[in-house]
C-alpha cells in the first residue's frame, strides 16, 4: 500500500470482515474497521481512500453505508475530505510506535489484552461536535466571562446540568445547589474536608468498592470505614453499628458487583440517614449506561436533604476533561463553595461554557446514545466469548455499566496462580478481591470492556482461557503424579 491510494484489493482485505457482518450491524462494523485501520497505522496519514462507489462495489455493500462511514470518521478527525478532491486519512492521526500496535488504550508494553475496568473508549470522543461547542462558546462568552469564575461553576452550565440531571436521572437539581467540580474525586474530597471540619472522623465506604477512598480520605481528613455489601446493597446493620454519619455509595449500579440496590435496601439506607441526621453520598459513576433494563432513578430524588449526588463526564466523554458535578443539601452548599474557592478558584470558564453549549444543543444526549450502542455491542461480544472459550463461567453485572463480573469455575484456581498465568500471557485483569472482600465460590474476575473493540475482547478472552486451561492441565498432571 502506498500513501497515495488504497488499492481495491487492500481495501477488501482490511474491511472484508465488516462487510460480512449481519446487515443491521454492518454500518457500525465498517466504521469500526476503518477507525481501527487508521488508529493502528495500517492506513497511514495521507493515504487516499477509494471513492464511496468503488469501495461499496469492492465490498458488496450499499454506497450509502460507505458514505455514512466516511462522513462519521471525517467528523471524528480520522479522515479528511474536500469537494471533488476525494477522501484521505487525516494528517493529524499518528500511528502507534513500533511494537505498540497491539496495546489497548492505557496498556503497558507486553500487555496484549487489558481488561482493567474504569476506562471508556476515548476514540468515541466527539471531536468535531466538541470543537464546534468550544468555538461557539468562545464567540458567545463576554470579556468578563474570562475572569475568575464563580467557584460554584458558570450559571449557564449549572442550569443546563440541572435540566439534564432532572430529566435523565430524576435528581432534584436546583442550580444553586450544584457545584461544578474537577470530577467525582474532587467532589468527594471537598465533602471529606468539610465533614472532617465538622468533626466527622470516619466516613463509610462500600466493601467491595473503589479502592481509592482510603488514600483520598486520608488526604481530606476522615478515615475510610469499609462496610459490607450483599446481594441487595449496603448492609444497614453494620452501617448502624459503625457509628459513621456519612457513607459513600453506588446504589444505581454498585461498583464492582454490578447490582442495583433493591427498593427495600434503598429505603433502609434513607431511614438510617434521617435517624442519625446523616448523609448518603451517591456516586452515579455510570448512571446513563443501561442495556437490558430501564435506568434506575437516582437515590437523591427520594430525599435531597440527606443525599449528596455526584457524577462526571469521565465515562460519557473523556476523563481528561476533568468536569463533574456535586449536588448538595442546602446546609452544606456554602461550606463546600468556600472550600472550593480556596482549592482552585473555580474550573476553567471556557471548558464550562463549552459543556453548557454541548448539553443545551442536544450533543450530550446524542453522545450517550452513540456510546450506549457501542458498549452494548461490546458487552454482548464479551458474554459470547466467555460462553465459547470458558464454558461454565458465570457472568453477572451485565445489565448496565462498562464492566462485568466473570466467575470462573473453581478448578481454574487458585486465584493467584491464575493471575500469574494471565500476566505471563499478556492479559491484564483484576480479581474481585482487588476491590475489597471477594465472596462466593469460583474465581471472580472484574472485566472492563468499554475501551476494547469486539475483536480485541474476543481475542483477550481467548488468551485468558488459554491461561486458565494451562493452569488446570498443570494441576491435573501434578495430581496424577
Amino acid at each position: 500500500m502506498t500513501p497515495d491510494a488504497l488499492a481495491p484489493s487492500a481495501a477488501w482485505e482490511l474491511l472484508l470482515p465488516a462487510a460480512a457482518a449481519p446487515a443491521r450491524a454492518r454500518g457500525r462494523a465498517l466504521q469500526s474497521a476503518l477507525r481501527e485501520a487508521v488508529r493502528t497505522g495500517r492506513l497511514a496519514p495521507g493515504t487516499r481512500l477509494p471513492s464511496s462507489r468503488d469501495l461499496a462495489r469492492d465490498l458488496g455493500v450499499s454506497r450509502g453505508l460507505v458514505t455514512e462511514a466516511y462522513e462519521q470518521l471525517t467528523a471524528e478527525g480520522y479522515l479528511r475530505s474536500g469537494r471533488g478532491a476525494g477522501t484521505w486519512v487525516g494528517e493529524a492521526v499518528r500511528a502507534p510506535a513500533p511494537g505498540a500496535r497491539d496495546l489497548a488504550p492505557g496498556s503497558s508494553p507486553g500487555v496484549r489484552a487489558d481488561f482493567v475496568a474504569g476506562s471508556p473508549d476515548l476514540s468515541l470522543f466527539p471531536r468535531a461536535a466538541w470543537a464546534a461547542a468550544q468555538r461557539g462558546a468562545l464567540s458567545e462568552l463576554p470579556h468578563q466571562g474570562l475572569g475568575y469564575p464563580d467557584p460554584r461553576g458558570l450559571p449557564r452550565l449549572r442550569t443546563a446540568l440541572a435540566e439534564l440531571l432532572t430529566r435523565r436521572r430524576g435528581v432534584v437539581a436546583d442550580p444553586e445547589r450544584i457545584i461544578v467540580c474537577s470530577g467525582v474525586t474532587q467532589a468527594v474530597t471537598l465533602l471529606g474536608i468539610v465533614l472532617h471540619a465538622r468533626g466527622q472522623r470516619g466516613i463509610g465506604v462500600e466493601d467491595p468498592g473503589s479502592p481509592q477512598y482510603e488514600d483520598l480520605f486520608a488526604t481530606a481528613g476522615p478515615q475510610a470505614v469499609r462496610l459490607p455489601v450483599d446481594a441487595e446493597g449496603l448492609r444497614t446493620g453494620p452501617l448502624r453499628d459503625s457509628g459513621v454519619r456519612t457513607v459513600v455509595t453506588t446504589p444505581s449500579h454498585h461498583f464492582p458487583s454490578g447490582i442495583a440496590y433493591t427498593a427495600r435496601r434503598r429505603a433502609e439506607l434513607l431511614d438510617w440517614a434521617r435517624e442519625v441526621d446523616g448523609l448518603v453520598v451517591e456516586d452515579d459513576y455510570d448512571g446513563d449506561f443501561r442495556y437490558d433494563r430501564a435506568p434506575v432513578g437516582a437515590l437523591q430524588g427520594l430525599d435531597p436533604d440527606h443525599v449528596a449526588y455526584t457524577g462526571s463526564v469521565s465515562k460519557s466523554l473523556a476523563p481528561g476533561l476533568r468536569l463533574g458535578w456535586l449536588v448538595v443539601p442546602d446546609g452544606l452548599a456554602d461550606e463546600i463553595v468556600a472550600t472550593k474557592r480556596y482549592m482552585d478558584l473555580g474550573n476553567p470558564a471556557l471548558d464550562q461554557a463549552a459543556l453548557a453549549r454541548f448539553v443545551e444543543r442536544g450533543d450530550y444526549d446524542r453522545q450517550l446514545r452513540r456510546c450506549q450502542r457501542a458498549y452494548k455491542e461490546r458487552r454482548d461480544a464479551l458474554v459470547a466469548a466467555l460462553r465459547e472459550h470458558l464454558p461454565g463461567t458465570e457472568v453477572s453485572g451485565i445489565a448496565a455499566g462498562l464492566h462485568a463480573i466473570a466467575t470462573l469455575p473453581g478448578h481454574y484456581g487458585p486465584q493467584d496462580a491464575l493471575l500469574d498465568r494471565c500476566a505471563s500471557a499478556g492479559v491484564a485483569v483484576r480479581p474481585l478481591s482487588h476491590y475489597g472482600s471477594g465472596t462466593g465460590d469460583g474465581v471472580p474476575l472484574v472485566l472492563g470492556y468499554a475501551h476494547l473493540s469486539p475483536a480485541r475482547i474476543t481475542e483477550g478472552v481467548r488468551l485468558l482461557a488459554c491461561a486458565a486451561q494451562e493452569l488446570d492441565h498443570a494441576r491435573v498432571h501434578s495430581t496424577r503424579r
